[in-house]
């Protein structure tokens, strides 16, 4: 039953995207973030869903007229750079073949940004993979956070099967970075039920992050959750919710994740963290000797016995920054920072702006947001390997659109959200803008 509603789904999104190929963004997201197919036990684990919903997106990318070109904001030029420098570090990398799986991954996920960026364009397209992109994030948290509360915190919270973010540490990363979407999402709802709703919804994404037991997903949500008290307009009072919310998750988890976050500053005695040490110094000494790097995978013996200072310590890099390094050099670190310095440049700058249009407000939250979660990304990548995961990305997509639609004055052109029954922010019914 399960596999038969995913492919029926995929099979309607698919056919609905050759007239609105925004829709099959809809759906290429959802397949690629939230990964229900590997949920199933039949047909649709394997099923090519994900193509089939990329060849249908295309396929309305060439009949549609409502397409512009991607290169709206200086991020999506330091992502188009990116692609072609890590795709030249493939290319000159160690093992072309071996790496070729991952680097057409990489060039999938990128490509369909690309993509993404040409056919969405107003507030509707924006809100509709906001709502996707976190509430695909979210189900899986609630499920997450309701079995820590019932498990008293006692096991791992694992991610979908067979994706970037299986492993329980990125799965917990995921949804840090998801509490600051919801929240975004939160404030553009009235009715207090369903306000409510995503403060559930919030709380257990929070709580399937700590029962993940993940150092690198409790260092990102105090680094979020400090920027969000030092940015907020009442530190009094968003400094007391915090503090409940923290001593009321913390009560539910067992000594065991008590020891292992005290364990963050021994590293010394820790061998996972000496792993690291070792990968971030092989990293480092193979973007001196590898100007291109040395591809997708850095993690062999013989390089560890040339590079690294704990040779029998062989580890993955378990860090975005260094995981870059050593693939593509520093001149794939520099791109690949240069392009979410420049989203946190939009950002910024839309959480400047003093907008006094009613239907403008949801712009400067959207980029006050998306850098809580960039901050959570960014402190807790540090320690993680996400470096080709599609959320940040996305993120990027959303922060360009909406900068975009605010020096367009998009409101002047757009319908108008206007009270109804049907209030979810994207959903709701329209009256022409005036």
């Amino acid at each position: 039953m399960r596999d038969l509603l995913i492919i029926s789904l995929t099979l309607v999104g698919s056919l609905m995207a050759l007239r609105r190929p925004w829709i099959g963004i809809m759906l290429w997201t959802w397949l690629s973030i939230m990964n229900p197919h590997r949920y199933a036990y039949g047909m649709a684990v394997h099923a090519p869903l994900a193509a089939m919903a990329a060849i249908s997106v295309l396929l309305g990318l060439l009949m549609t007229q409502e397409r512009a070109s991607p290169f709206k904001a200086s991020p999506v030029a330091w992502l188009a750079l990116f692609m072609v420098w890590i795709s030249l570090s493939w290319l000159a990398g160690l093992d072309p073949a071996g790496d070729y799986a991952q680097w057409k991954k990489v060039m999938k996920i990128d490509g369909m940004i690309l993509v993404a960026l040409m056919l969405l364009h107003s507030k509707k397209h924006i809100f509709a993979l906001m709502w996707v992109c976190a509430g695909s994030l979210a189900l899986l948290g609630i499920k997450g956070g309701i079995f820590t509360f019932a498990s008293g915190g006692s096991y791992h919270v694992w991610g979908p099967p067979g994706s970037f973010i299986e492993d329980n540490n990125e799965f917990a990363l995921a949804l840090v970075m998801t509490i600051p979407l919801l929240r975004f999402l939160q404030l553009q709802l009235h009715r207090q039920g369903a306000r409510m709703a995503l403060t559930v919804a919030m709380l257990l994404c929070a709580a399937a992050a700590l029962g993940s037991q993940s150092r690198g997903a409790l260092l990102a949500i105090s680094a979020m959750l400090l920027y969000l008290w030092w940015y907020g307009k009442n530190k009094f009072s968003i400094g007391f919710l915090i503090l409940v919310a923290a001593v009321v998750l913390l009560a539910f988890m067992p000594d065991t994740w008590m020891n292992r976050m005290s364990s963050i500053g021994a590293y010394e005695e820790d061998r996972s963290a000496l792993g690291r040490f070792s990968a971030w110094w092989t990293a480092w000494n193979l973007a001196w000797h590898y100007p291109f790097g040395v591809g997708f995978n850095p993690v062999r013996p013989e390089l560890f016995a040339l590079y690294s200072p704990y040779p029998s310590f062989i580890h993955a890099a378990h860090s975005i920054y260094f995981q870059v390094l050593g693939n593509h050099g520093f001149v794939g670190l520099a791109l690949f920072l240069g392009l979410f310095v420049t989203t946190w440049r939009s950002a910024s700058w839309l959480r400047r702006q003093k907008f006094s249009e009613p239907e403008t407000q949801w712009c400067s939250e959207l980029g006050n947001l998306c850098q809580v979660a960039l901050v959570g990304y960014g402190v807790g990548g540090a320690f993680l390997s996400l470096s080709y995961f599609d959320l940040p990305y996305i993120i990027m997509v959303m922060v360009v659109l909406t900068r975009v639609w605010v020096q367009q004055q998009g409101w002047k052109t757009e319908p108008v959200y206007a009270p109804g029954w049907r209030t979810l922010p994207g959903l709701a019914r329209q009256t022409p803008a005036t």
